[in-house]
């Protein structure tokens, strides 16, 4: 049986297969969207202070005292990587109906470039553990990081689980949250590279990249908080979970601090509608109306 543990414990558990990328003295253009990975001193006065994301303003600052590199935490390359037999590539026909799209390799490919990695999608997609195995031991040369999700419904976990154990150390978990399923992790390769198995259902896909995926790539880069940032909100509305599991709720926030939770919760589209998540922990069912829920911002907090 799969271990059940808590979203928070699952996150620990990540983290520790990730390490910040060792630092490199990057020409200032190939610096812009890396992480500084000391403090720029100028005569005692901290101008920039390590773990900071540089962007154009700090790449003008360090031009304007002279310099033509800076100390960085490089982009981490993750590649993605999409397995099952019933998926077919978007812009192909469906041959039957067990076949579907596949989506996730494209969603965690521009993901994980918003977040500041470089991102390479594998286009093709392997049916059988031998195929499989063949592109994740070419992959490894170029990863710090390789990502790997399936079919709906955990259908081609097996699959992905056999071919990455057979690679290196992996820990398969349940955790314990709403909407999503299995997930496997571990080090690969004889450089040990992380790497993470996600459930294939897109909204568990998509909850696993917000909620383990991204602070994996933050903690690569050196960033100094690697979670979105939240605060209480009080409701206008009740805010129902299932029991026993951490939710997050898909939401809009409006004028006033007030929160719309998306209605059909179970649609793909309220990945793409949400700018806010509302948590309801493993111990709580229902949130009432009028009682404060922990609000997740997607996009940068309101003033």
């Amino acid at each position: 049986m799969d271990q059940s543990i808590s979203v928070a414990q699952f996150q620990e558990k990540l983290l520790e297969i990730a390490q910040p990328l060792a630092p490199l003295d990057l020409p200032l253009l190939d610096a812009h969207g890396a992480t500084l990975a000391s403090n720029l001193m100028v005569d005692d006065e901290l101008l920039l202070q390590s773990g900071d994301r540089i962007g154009s303003t700090q790449i003008g600052l360090a031009a304007s005292l002279g310099l033509d590199r800076l100390p960085c935490r490089p982009h981490p390359r993750v590649v993605i990587i999409s397995a099952g037999e019933d998926l077919v590539e978007p812009g192909s026909a469906l041959a039957t109906d067990e076949d579907e799209f596949e989506s996730n390799s494209w969603f965690l490919t521009t993901f994980v470039k918003e977040i500041g990695a470089h991102a390479f999608r594998v286009h093709t997609i392997p049916e059988t553990q031998e195929a499989l195995k063949i592109i994740v031991e070419d992959q490894l040369v170029r990863a710090d990081l390789i990502v790997i999700s399936g079919e709906s419904h955990d259908e081609s976990f097996e699959l992905i689980n056999s071919v990455i154990s057979s690679l290196g150390e992996i820990e398969t978990v349940r955790p314990n949250l709403a909407e999503s399923g299995k997930h496997s992790f571990g080090l690969i390769g004889p450089d040990k590279t992380p790497v993470l198995a996600l459930p294939g259902e897109p909204i568990g896909n998509y909850l696993s990249a917000e909620l383990f995926l991204r602070p994996i790539i933050l903690k690569m880069l050196g960033y100094r908080s690697i979670y979105r940032s939240s605060k209480k909100i009080k409701l206008n509305t009740n805010a129902t979970g299932s029991a026993g599991e951490a939710n997050y709720l898909r939401a809009k926030l409006l004028e006033n601090n007030e929160i719309n939770i998306l209605p059909e919760q179970s649609s793909i589209a309220t990945i793409s509608t949400a700018d806010c998540l509302i948590y309801i922990p493993e111990k709580i069912e229902k949130i009432e109306k009028g009682e404060s829920a922990e609000v997740i911002f997607l996009i940068e907090e309101p003033a």
